[in-house]
């Protein structure tokens, strides 16, 4: 149930913004796919994948261990429970899982440990860059050939990766290429960290272009993006575990938390669960649209969890947490992005307090198959302008990586992936 308003000065409750009409004249688009087929239930609606379909697990990996549950594994391999730690601090802090490398460790037994603690978990099928290098996107094979994206890029002050946490997606959203593709299966924790442990190790031997000379920025990744493959509160455990491991200073990476973001489509008891979670990672809401009548259209859960309810989430993260929200907004021409829409989402941002929240809209990553393009340059600066003179904070956000389809919606396995997958 969505959460009263908080009263006006005089006291009265304030009244829920209704939805605006469209102005006269202006075009409407509708939702609708060209090239590929939505997948749809027995009823005829947009299909839901929140369950992983059963596939082989990947093997047990030190990332997805508590400390104590990896002393113990350890000591299943016949070693003192402190090499564990020697291990962690190798993979976490020095990105390597050679055991050449780890020469603090007896050499009599030293592969196997590495190999019960580190099983080898991504193979690197090929990357491409962009922007002058500092824009690097990989394809990788898991265990099971199941393929999964990541996207590295240098900016000035931070370096940040856009992982994935699902192998393809299961909200079957229409405007992005991961959901037309549907749920293969959710990645495990230590997948999802070695996508962090991977990248740093190109970042180390110097491979990731864009360094300033007046750039004094550590050269690893220091901000992490849930933005890649995947609902990351669909696959919640695994997610929070791989979280854990990233920000834990004595036996993970030592980020910090601020640094993470994890987005949603909406999954609201999952909102509320995070909330409670104290790990104040930054967290973003992808609404795309303040009116149900279009989010039942473009983002399939909302025939779930309406726009009032995640928004009532969204703020009750910011009241545990204190961290501002972020609003992400895909700005699609002639579909979301009329003048009127953005007065309706001011209105019900605002009808929720002022300082909580940030709004975020990206010109739409066009997919294959896709009939939408970007909003064109003027209409993005009237829409930005609305929210911002209403006194909500907002920025057009960079677009990166659209020439790699590494940007915002764009990752998905392609046939020629799976075909250089397979000669892999």
């Amino acid at each position: 149930m969505a959460r009263a308003l908080p009263p006006t000065s005089s006291g009265a409750p304030q009244p829920r913004p209704a939805t605006a009409p469209a102005a006269p004249g202006a075009p409407q688009v509708r939702p609708a796919t060209e090239g590929w087929q939505q997948k749809k239930d027995a009823e005829g609606r947009p299909l839901l994948q929140f369950a992983s379909p059963k596939r082989g697990k990947p093997p047990e990996h030190l990332a997805d261990l508590t400390p104590e549950q990896r002393i113990e594994k350890a000591k299943e391999l016949g070693l003192p429970g402190f090499r564990a730690g020697q291990i962690e601090r190798h993979y976490l802090t020095r990105w390597t899982s050679d055991p050449a490398e780890m020469t603090d460790l007896p050499a009599s037994g030293r592969e196997e440990l590495v190999a019960g603690l580190l099983p080898p978990l991504l193979t690197e099928v090929r990357r491409l860059d962009t922007d002058k290098g500092d824009t690097i996107k990989f394809l990788w094979k898991l265990h099971d050939g199941a393929l999964v994206e990541s996207v590295l890029m240098r900016y000035p002050g931070r370096i940040t990766l856009c992982v994935s946490s699902q192998a393809g997606c299961g909200m079957n959203c229409p405007f992005c290429a991961t959901g037309q593709a549907g749920l293969t299966r959710n990645m495990s924790a230590a997948e999802i960290v070695d996508q962090v442990v991977r990248a740093n190790q190109v970042i180390a031997r110097g491979e990731l272009g864009g360094k300033r000379s007046t750039d004094q920025s550590l050269e690893r990744v220091s901000n992490i993006v849930f933005m890649g493959m995947g609902e990351p509160l669909a696959n919640y455990a695994r997610v929070m575990q791989a979280v854990r491991v990233m920000t834990d200073k004595k036996h993970g990476m030592g980020m910090s938390a601020r640094g993470i973001t994890v987005s949603t489509v909406g999954l609201v008891p999952a909102i509320t669960k995070l909330a409670a979670e104290d790990i104040p990672v930054t967290f973003a809401l992808s609404l795309h649209a303040p009116d149900d009548e279009l989010r039942d259209e473009l983002i399939p859960v909302n025939s779930r969890w309406k726009v009032d309810e995640a928004l009532d989430a969204a703020r009750g993260y910011f009241e545990r947490t204190g961290r501002r929200v972020s609003i992400e907004y895909a700005l699609i021409k002639d579909m979301n992005d009329h003048p009127w829409r953005a007065d309706l989402l001011a209105q019900k941002l605002n009808a929720r307090g002022r300082g909580w929240v940030h709004v975020n809209p990206i010109p739409l990553n066009p997919t294959p198959g896709s009939i939408w393009t970007a909003s064109e340059p003027g209409v993005q600066y009237e829409f930005v302008r609305r929210l911002n003179a209403a006194g909500i904070p907002t920025t057009l956000r960079d677009t990166r990586g659209t020439e790699i389809d590494g940007a915002c919606g764009q990752l998905v396995a392609t046939e020629d992936d799976r075909a250089a997958a397979s000669a892999s």
